[in-house]
């Protein structure tokens, strides 16, 4: 399966231990955003991205923490020399 550019460069920050957090507001997201694994935010992203991600079961979150990359997502997303 094909993903997009922007879906792969959320794919390998996540693959190099980031995390993506959301914030709600009652049931509906408010806000998104990306974490690397050095603490810096990526910007990268958006609630379409997000909701993609998700419905490729390429990201999945437990027990109320953080978005991290699944099996699956470690499949799809090519690999580069940076990733760990």
């Amino acid at each position: 399966m094909d993903i997009s550019r922007a879906e792969q460069r959320i794919l390998h920050h996540l693959a190099q231990g980031g995390r993506i957090e959301i914030s709600r507001d009652g049931k509906a997201i408010a806000d998104i955003r990306c974490f690397t694994r050095d603490g810096w935010v990526y910007p990268g992203i958006d609630l379409e991205l997000f909701r993609k991600l998700k419905r490729k079961r390429a990201i999945k979150s437990a027990g109320g923490k953080p978005y991290r990359i699944t099996e699956r997502g470690l499949m799809l997303v090519r690999s580069e020399l940076d990733n760990r």
